[in-house]
């Protein structure tokens, strides 16, 4: 479904039905606003990585350099693996191996 910032994300969810307003993440929860949306790391990490064993969290967080700007943080888990990953636009690495065109040679 597409955000209030103009992305799709699956765990965005809008009830618009028959006059209804009412709008919610389902991986933050109740820590959601509108504003989050808009620097919301997600939207891009599905883009770039769509494998089924990849678990997401995330949470609200405030640096010290943007103390009234919240945050999203997110950090993912690989279940094939069962270990965390480092980048989540990557992936894991081993669940799907670059071809060999794409490995650096020795």
């Amino acid at each position: 479904m597409r955000t209030p910032a103009g992305t799709e994300c699956k765990y965005f969810y809008g009830d618009y039905y028959r006059g209804r307003s009412r709008e919610e993440c389902r991986l933050l929860g109740p820590q959601w606003k509108p504003a989050l949306c808009r620097s919301c790391p997600v939207p891009g990490i599905l883009r770039a990585n769509a494998c089924e064993h990849m678990e997401l969290s995330a949470r609200v967080s405030r640096s010290l350099l943007s103390a009234f700007q919240p945050r999203v943080s997110v950090s993912a888990f690989c279940r094939k693996t069962n270990r965390p990953v480092a980048e989540p636009h990557v992936g894991c690495g081993e669940c799907h191996p670059l071809p060999a065109t794409f490995e650096v040679k020795k």
